[in-house]
């Protein structure tokens, strides 16, 4: 790890915790856990949930941590949310069983949240300012909470999507994960899944630590089938474990669900979790009732976790927390929250966090009432585990651990106001589409969040979240001191982050020729554009900024895009080489092409004039 961690002791803690947050629903109530299986055994679970207190001494020996996040679940997309058609008994039971933080808050997008929850710190800290092309790579410098937690001798594993970098030295397995299980980009059915693999969600094509792998069944459960496996071979080992479960689902592409589920909400009046059922089509409600059947089979899930962790004997000393990347995809029931994913409104940033450990928590009483967010995950998961942060790290966030307990007085909590940001772009920009979330108030910029420069009108939006949760009345106007005090504090965190070093939002390189990763795929996730476009058109051209950090021989495969013609161009620093291309030829291969120690930039393109396209991945396999 680049700084050393160090257990520290963990003391015994009795006391209570969160109830749920949202509008609560009877388990009764709550549907069944799959199609055609009555709840019986989850409301049993759920009237057990442990009303009583943790044992004196309890909570001594280091908890099993398993970290659950789903993309692109919004805060109204639970039963225990209030939400009137989706069927999450699981997720309802666990909340029952859980501590909870009543408002908790997530980036508006996936990378941010994912970099946040990794580190501790806001995510403008860490290079990782954006979801794709060259901006969604984290700092391999960072010190993420696997490293911390693997240096203390937990065994760390994550199984699903990591979304911060590719390639060595970014990859999850370089950042402290000795076991990983992932897709590579920021979902299947991007450019960066592999050959044979596109789009495929049902025996989807992953990389098991750095090798391809072609799986059985539907990634959401390989994802924790592979978790499970972790767990016992962790636990027959007598380490405790880390296991980070962060699904892909149910992000889109939509064309691959699971069927039963489907054909469940086919059959269920749907009108009921749209804005405007008035105005719903049946394409509409195609698309609704995909997003809900890869929610109900994370449900599933969810209570088959449960039922392991009780097999393995680990259900008292084990922490569970779950979480949301960021809002719902669409526009759909969202707890009566405004926005949804990518923007800054409460439906773009809220999440249930759900903590459950038996040995250290306590479910039923009321749920924390002081704000929390993603950059406090990894104070917390420290504290849980008795491990201090290595000298000199600076983390932003705090342990939640004691009000999770409730060991901690909320008023002896000092106020604070945290930050979040985002629109497209190689770096931010001040008061760009940004959120600073207090206590009670909320300033908000709610500007575009596309790409260029914005020039327009600064045009700041106050809140007070305790009265309107939902953002219906704006108090600009009415209370400018507040604004005027909050404005500042955003002004001064903005400058703060932004200058966290030097080149602060210059991307990281990625490393090729080592024995680390001695074969390089390099894919339009991670390039940086040339042409002026979304990036991930036919036609986008872009370059990747790479290191060899000494002299190294390549045999260089380009894989093209549908539809290009010749001659290929292969730009590698300050040379550029050229090969033909028969028609329909899918890929080429250049041999043995020499690379000097050093920085330097490669890009592919193959055509003539502006019809040129850029490659869909290049391959750098070592000699």
């Amino acid at each position: 790890m680049k700084r050393s961690a160090q257990p520290a002791a963990i003391e015994p803690a009795t006391g209570c915790a969160g109830a749920l947050a949202g509008t609560p629903r009877e388990a009764a109530d709550s549907g069944a856990a799959s199609p055609a299986v009555a709840l019986l055994a989850v409301c049993a679970l759920a009237c057990g949930s442990g009303s009583e207190a943790p044992a004196p001494g309890a909570g001594t020996e280091p908890p099993n941590i398993v970290l659950v996040m789903t993309d692109d679940q919004g805060y109204g997309d639970f039963g225990f949310t209030g939400n009137p058609v989706l069927q999450t008994p699981h997720l309802d039971a666990l909340a029952a069983q859980s501590a909870q933080v009543e408002r908790f808050y997530v980036s508006p997008v996936c990378t941010p949240t994912r970099a946040s929850l990794m580190t501790g710190r806001y995510n403008y800290r860490t290079r990782a300012i954006d979801t794709y092309i060259g901006r969604a790579m984290m700092e391999p410098e960072e010190v993420t909470i696997a490293e911390m937690l693997r240096e203390a001798g937990y065994a760390t594993g994550i199984f699903g999507k990591w979304h911060l970098g590719d390639a060595y030295p970014m990859r999850a397995m370089d950042q402290g994960f000795e076991e990983s299980l992932v897709h590579r980009g920021g979902g299947i059915g991007q450019p960066s899944d592999p050959p044979g693999g596109e789009g495929r969600y049902t025996d989807a094509v992953l990389f098991r630590n750095g090798g391809r792998e072609e799986t059985t069944g539907y990634c959401t459960d390989v994802y924790f089938d592979a978790a499970f496996d972790f767990m016992e071979r962790a636990a027959g080992e007598g380490r405790p474990f880390f296991a980070y479960v962060p699904t892909n689902a149910p992000h889109g592409p939509f064309h691959d669900v699971p069927e039963d589920w489907l054909e469940h909400y086919r059959q269920v009046d749907l009108s009921p979790a749209l804005p405007d059922p008035d105005r719903a089509s049946e394409q509409i409600l195609d698309r609704l009732a995909r997003s809900y059947a890869m929610i109900s089979n994370i449900d599933d899930n969810v209570g088959r976790l449960m039922a392991r962790l009780d097999e393995l004997d680990l259900m008292e000393n084990t922490l569970v927390v779950f979480l949301v990347d960021n809002g719902p995809d669409r526009d759909r029931y969202n707890a009566g929250l405004r926005g949804r994913k990518g923007t800054v409104f409460e439906g773009g940033i809220r999440s249930p966090l759900l903590a459950r450990w038996p040995a250290r928590l306590r479910a039923g009483g009321d749920a924390v009432d002081r704000i929390g967010a993603h950059i406090d995950i990894t104070p917390t998961l420290l504290e849980a585990a008795g491990v201090e942060p290595p000298t000199g790290l600076h983390l932003d966030g705090r342990s939640l651990l004691d009000l999770l307990a409730g060991e901690g007085e909320a008023a002896a909590w000092p106020d604070r106001t945290l930050y979040f940001q985002f629109h497209r772009g190689d770096e931010p920009t001040a008061f760009r589409s940004f959120a600073a979330v207090g206590q009670r108030f909320k300033l908000v910029h709610p500007s575009p969040r596309g790409e260029g420069d914005w020039d327009g009108e600064l045009n700041l939006e106050l809140y007070d979240l305790e009265a309107d949760p939902g953002e219906t009345r704006n108090l600009i106007d009415d209370m400018p001191e507040i604004a005027a005090g909050m404005s500042d504090d955003y002004e001064e965190w903005f400058e703060d982050v932004s200058s966290t070093r030097p080149d602060n939002y210059a991307p990281p390189r990625i490393v090729v020729g080592t024995d680390h990763e001695p074969v390089t795929v390099l894919t339009r996730q991670d390039w940086r554009r040339i042409t002026a476009d979304q990036g991930w058109r036919p036609t986008s051209r872009g370059q990747w900024l790479l290191n060899a950090p000494a002299d190294a021989t390549f045999d260089i495969e380009v894989r093209l895009v549908d539809g290009s013609t010749g001659p290929l161009r292969l730009d590698l620093g300050d040379r550029t080489l050229h090969r033909e291309l028969a028609p329909d030829q899918g890929t080429a291969v250049l041999e043995e092409v020499a690379v000097a120690a050093g920085d330097f930039a490669l890009s592919a393109a193959a055509g003539e004039g502006d019809d040129r396209r850029g490659a869909h991945q290049v391959v750098l396999r070592r000699r």
